[in-house]
């Protein structure tokens, strides 16, 4: 989970990177917390750092069975997912605007870029599902230009699987920062806009951009829905045209982190090839 945008900075425009900085970057090095989200009123919404930290769990594994084709981690944070997809063989692709995040994903394993989900990717338009989880939904504070940037980001057809708010019907938009610990007082990072969505307010926002619903669970505590991406003929003529004209460099680039060459990957990559 950590890939925000500034709150004065447009989508697509590259701008202050909150989840780049201290106190986040400290706390996946050490691979613990605490570590919150706290809003202007001093409310604070725990990150789970530790679980994030860690190998995938049987939930994260209900998730990663529904995935299909090549796989797009959007704010992959330490990368288990990518790493636990990249194990099995499966293509897939983190992404995170934090430098540690990117380093932690390739030190399990996995492929990461550091970069925005609003920012040239690698595969546009063509990438199978894409993965929005531990809160990931609310990055930007505005769920209807995020789903409209997952749609550019999709194949037609493809999937988007979502972690929302569990049994909630929530569609909140804040200015949060990020800091180490529960006390007011505590030096936070720069402020930031978020957005946080239960599953009906997902849905809402989803039939509004074009998506359908495909499934609706839950495991562990956790609640998700995967939605199916209903691309006009418009849409795909546009995604083809960007797709050909974009320059951005595959994930086996040099835009990749220095840590990550070491592990050599195959030409064959279905990942480096789309």
């Amino acid at each position: 989970m950590s890939t925000a945008h500034g709150t004065t900075t447009p989508p697509g425009v590259p701008g202050p990177r909150p989840w780049s900085a201290d106190p986040y970057s400290d706390a996946l090095v050490t691979g613990r917390g605490p570590l919150f989200l706290r809003r202007t009123d001093g409310w604070l919404l725990p990150l789970e750092v530790e679980r994030w930290c860690a190998r995938a769990d049987a939930v994260d594994l209900t998730v990663l069975a529904r995935c299909e084709g090549t796989v797009l981690d959007v704010g992959c944070g330490p990368g288990r997912l990518v790493a636990e997809l990249a194990a099995r063989g499966r293509p897939a692709l983190g992404i995170d605007v934090s430098e540690a995040a990117v380093a932690h994903t390739a030190r399990l394993g996995g492929q990461a870029l550091r970069r925005s989900v609003f920012e040239p990717l690698p595969g546009e338009g063509r990438w199978d599902t894409a993965l929005l989880l531990d809160g990931n939904v609310g990055i930007g504070g505005d769920p209807a230009a995020l789903l409209h940037r997952m749609t550019q980001l999709l194949a037609p057809g493809g999937l988007l699987i979502v972690e929302t708010l569990a049994d909630v019907d929530v569609d909140e938009r804040v200015s949060v920062h990020i800091v180490r610990v529960a006390d007011p007082r505590s030096t936070a990072g720069p402020a930031f806009p978020w957005a946080r969505l239960g599953t009906p307010a997902l849905l809402r926002h989803a039939r509004r951009a074009g998506w359908h619903r495909d499934a609706q669970w839950s495991a562990g505590g956790r609640s998700f829905v995967a939605l199916r991406n209903r691309s006009d003929l418009a849409d795909r003529a546009d995604l083809s045209e960007r797709s050909t004209s974009s320059t951005a460099e595959p994930p086996n680039s040099t835009a990749v982190i220095n840590s990550q060459r070491a592990r050599k990957p195959s030409p064959e990559s279905p990942v480096a090839n789309r």
